[in-house]
Parts: structure tokens; sequence; C-alpha cells
């Protein structure tokens, strides 16, 4: 099956820097992929130039088999996109915003506003003016424009910048649904616990360079997992767990909670490891195997630190616009 997004050695440098350095992925149709990587890594850059709003210094791209730049237009017919921080009239309601962009759809757009209003969760909203609007129901109201052509792909920036649990579960779903339904989705996201459970594929980069990619189960399956310890003497316990013929590392993640890493967390290095502290004398206070989570995987790979994680996200979106050619470049 022809892939719905082809990169072929895909690079953009801007003067000296390069954003995105020679990425080369085929996502598939019909299903749900997700780019991750710290703030600052090219996602933006990269999906920007998918949509035809940056030109790429080197490489190709095809979206729905057909080359951007080149056949643009055709291309993305059936695409449905947000860049960043959705930007509306706040003036105006949200059903009016929709309907401006729906007049320069078609008629079949217009007939989408209501049902795409519905499937966002933002139908008892509608009639408000988006100025009143929180940054998570702005958000929607882009998934909710982005709908509005019955698009084959949708490529979303960060869409989940902004809501709150709930609204975080709910979102999950609609791009379930929208997956189910046959669309394939194109996603770049920093909440990787939510990512976790809602795409098939995922790309990991850093620094523009790809650093891994394939399905969630297989990069779940290449990454390592570890035993957690909170001990009465982690000074003590450190070199001992080091020592473990399984161990891969020893980390300490909090005051007394140490972490050796292992290759798998079964129940004879659980009881190893337990023997020996108690052996030496070392009280456990927890013992638990800890497996192999995204979030994890990610750090491992980026090198990223758990405290610099919550900023993970795209380079800061610019203030919101107030004018519908700002808006153009978002949803196609």
């Amino acid at each position: 099956m022809e892939p719905v997004i082809s990169l072929n050695n895909v690079t953009k440098r801007f003067g000296q820097h390069v954003a995105v350095d020679s990425v080369t992925i085929d996502v598939p149709k019909g299903r749900c992929y997700a780019w991750l990587g710290p703030n600052g890594c090219g996602k933006t850059t990269l999906i920007r130039m998918m949509l035809g709003l940056a030109r790429v210094s080197s490489g190709e791209i095809k979206v729905r088999g057909l080359s951007v730049p080149g056949h643009t237009r055709e291309a993305l017919s059936r695409v449905g996109g947000i860049v960043e921080e959705p930007r509306f009239y706040p003036y105006l309601s949200g059903r009016k915003n929709l309907e401006v962009w729906a007049a320069h759809q078609g008629r079949e757009a217009h007939a989408a506003i209501a049902p795409s209003l519905d499937r966002v969760g933002l139908a008892d909203r509608a009639n408000d003016r988006v100025g009143t609007y929180s940054l998570g129901m702005r958000q929607r109201l882009g998934v909710a424009r982005a709908l509005l052509n019955d698009p084959e792909l949708l490529v979303l920036d960060e869409p989940t910048n902004g809501l709150d649990p709930a609204g975080l579960a709910e979102f999950r779903i609609m791009i379930r649904e929208l997956v189910d339904e046959g669309r394939s989705v194109f996603i770049s996201s920093h909440i990787l616990s939510e990512v976790e459970k809602m795409a098939d594929d995922i790309a990991i980069i850093e620094k523009g360079k790809m650093l891994a990619n394939g399905s969630v189960a297989d990069l779940m399956r290449g990454g390592t997992h570890a035993i957690s310890v909170r001990t009465t003497d982690p000074d003590r316990a450190e070199p001992l767990l080091r020592a473990l013929p399984f161990s891969l590392g020893v980390s300490r993640v909090a005051g007394d909670v140490l972490e050796v890493k292992v290759e798998e967390a079964d129940d004879a290095a659980l009881l190893r490891t337990g023997q020996d502290l108690f052996g030496a004398g070392i009280g456990i206070l927890e013992l638990q195997k800890k497996g192999e989570t995204l979030e994890r995987r990610f750090l491992e790979l980026t090198g990223t630190t758990a405290g610099e994680l919550g900023g993970a996200s795209v380079l800061a979106a610019p203030p919101a616009a107030d004018s519908p050619a700002d808006a153009t470049t978002e949803s196609r």
C-alpha cells in the first residue's frame, strides 16, 4: 500500500542551522503516526514543509502520492491540519469562524460544520465568541476546522496543548475513531502517556535527526526495564545493586529510591535483588518491577532528563492572529 506521507532524505536549513536532517520515513495509511522530540527538534518545521508552508532545502516530500511542492494543491485537497496554536477571529463565535472558513471550501464543508463541532465536543459552546474560549477549546475548534473538508489525512501539531485530563481522554477517543474510519493521522505531541495509548507508530527525533521509528510495541521492546528499590540505606545499596549479574546500571530517581536497569524485570531478578539486600543487612521498604514505558524510552533515546520533559514541546507559538489570512496556514 502506498504511504499517505513519504519523506525521502528531507533536510531543512536556516543559514548554518540544520533544523531537519536527512529524515526518511513512510507513514502508512489508516494509522495514527506520532512525531516526538524535545523542544526545538524540528517537529513543527517538518509539518510546515509537509503542508507546503516551507520549502525543503533538499530531499523529497510526497503527500497522498503527490509531491509537495509541485502538486501541493491537489496533494492537500483532502488534508486537514493545524500548525502551532489555531488562530481565529476572537470577536466571532466558534460557528461563525467555521462558516468563514467553509465559505472558501464549498457547500460540503458548510454542511460539515455542525457534525464537526459535535465531534470535538463544542456543540454547546458553538455560539459563544472565540475570545471567551480556553486554549484547549481553541485547540478543539482547530480540529473541527480541519475536519470540514472530510480529510483522508489529518496533520496535527501539538493538538492536545491546554486540554485537561478529561479533554485528553476525549481527544484520544476521537483520534482512534477517526483512524477506525480509515483516515490517517500524523500528530506531534509531548504528552507521552497519551501518545502511548493513541498512536500506532512513532518516530523520535533529536536535533532534527531521526533516532528511532516503528510501531509502539516494537519501540517498547527495544528499551530496557527496571527494578525499583526503596531501602533504608540507599548509599550502601547502590554498589550492591550495580554488582547484580543482570544489572545494566543503577540510577537514583528520588531520595531513597534506586532503579536497576535490566533487560527483563522477571521474578528471578526481583528475588535475587531482595536476597542480596537482605543478606547485606539493608532494609527494603519497596521492591517492584517497572516495565518499559514510552516516557522512559523517549528519555533514553533523546538523553532528555525527566525535569526537561515538561518543556519538550514545539517552539513557542506566536500570538493569536485576528485575520483569516493567518488561519489559512493551519488548515487545508
